[in-house]
């Protein structure tokens, strides 16, 4: 049962938007015939993916334009603390809607459980990220500063720039990571 069906407190207009969702993936996923279930769950994670990026970026952003520059003596400190602090907010974000709107029939494990385990995996995928934001932010920013022909962008302009990018690679590759590491051990009993 999808959110959308569930009995809510939601506005109505609010209900129809994930109807009108739930009814995309559902008519994209039926093309699939015997594995449509699985096309389906798939659909709703990305869903759910691109509100966790959009929730990830915008807390990254606000931090990095606010108390946490990508720029002085502590810049790669920042960078890794801002990103870290905007993955805890998707990851919980995250964590609340594939357990009640993707995997809504994985509801008969224990919440704390699913919960611990969900952290695990996407802490694996933090930690490449991490690593790999922490490793490349600088290069990219500079990369595209070169490619833009653009000399007069200050360091943080720079930095800030390729910790996007950066966060923007390492994020489509923990999507499929966390897909199917989530599905077959975090919500494995489902059918």
């Amino acid at each position: 049962m999808s959110i959308a069906h569930e009995e809510t407190s939601a506005s109505p207009r609010s209900i129809r938007r994930w109807n009108l969702i739930d009814r995309a993936i559902l008519a994209v996923a039926a093309r699939f015939g015997a594995k449509a279930k699985e096309i389906e769950r798939f659909l709703k994670f990305a869903v759910v993916g691109i509100l966790g990026a959009i929730i990830d970026f915008s807390v990254l952003n606000l931090l990095q334009s606010t108390v946490l520059p990508p720029s002085g003596p502590n810049e790669a400190l920042y960078v890794r603390l801002a990103t870290g602090t905007a993955f805890v907010a998707a990851v919980s974000s995250n964590f609340i809607w594939n357990r009640y709107w993707t995997y809504p029939d994985s509801r008969s494990r224990p919440l704390l459980l699913q919960l611990g385990q969900f952290f695990l995996v996407n802490t694996l995928a933090v930690v490449f990220r991490l690593v790999f934001v922490g490793l490349t932010y600088h290069a990219f920013g500079s990369f595209v500063q070169d490619l833009t022909n653009n000399p007069g962008w200050d360091e943080e302009t720079v930095n800030q720039l390729g910790t996007n990018i950066a966060q923007a690679i390492a994020m489509v590759i923990a999507m499929f990571w966390n897909f199917f590491i989530n599905r077959y051990w975090t919500y494995g009993d489902v059918q």
